[in-house]
């Protein structure tokens, strides 16, 4: 079940399966670059305003699943209206900015996002365009990015599947939301 903060402005009902805080391990692979497996955290938060902030950062990780060195970070602003389009804006670490228009699925968690527009700083690398699919699954968040640049047409090159990070602050809202925990505090879990 996805819970709804009361502070949650009105029009980020529909996107309110993406917020909090999100970890998990995911693919990387695009011609020139070395193929790995990636580490992500993600965050979608809100302040009562009309927009979520979003936040990532990925990392390679090794063969026994440890961090070597980061791979991409990204941050940005999702809105949606009331006809279920979806728009964000976005600026990646590597010096590019995006905007992505995209829509909510009718009946489903699912977001299809696509570039609009596309700005990149001198020293970004080269890079056209992109889409995301985003998707709520069975209370895991799963995405697949694509991506083109001026030499590679539009191809899969990230994709991973994060699951909610539960922090002890949740636990403690959640049991002021039922009640007393039992003196041990574990068999309120039993």
């Amino acid at each position: 079940m996805i819970e709804i903060p009361s502070d949650l402005h009105k029009n980020l009902v529909p996107l309110a399966f993406l917020l909090g805080n999100w970890a998990g391990a995911g693919v990387f692979d695009f011609p020139g670059a070395e193929k790995c497996n990636f580490g992500q955290e993600v965050a979608f938060t809100h302040d009562g305003r009309d927009f979520l902030e979003y936040r990532s950062h990925t990392w390679v990780l090794d063969s026994e699943g440890e961090k070597v060195e980061p791979l991409e970070s990204e941050s940005g602003f999702w809105r949606i209206d009331a006809e279920r389009k979806v728009e964000v804006v976005m600026v990646r670490d590597s010096g590019v900015v995006e905007v992505w228009y995209g829509e909510l699925a009718d009946q489903k968690p699912q977001i299809d996002l696509a570039t609009d527009a596309v700005a990149r700083t001198s020293t970004a690398g080269p890079y056209s365009g992109g889409k995301r699919l985003y998707g709520y699954v069975k209370s895991d968040l799963m995405w697949v990015g694509e991506k083109q640049t001026p030499e590679v047409p539009l191809r899969p090159y990230m994709s991973a599947q994060l699951k909610k990070v539960v922090t002890p602050e949740d636990v403690a809202a959640w049991a002021k939301d039922m009640g007393d925990l039992p003196d041990d505090g574990i068999a309120f879990f039993k």
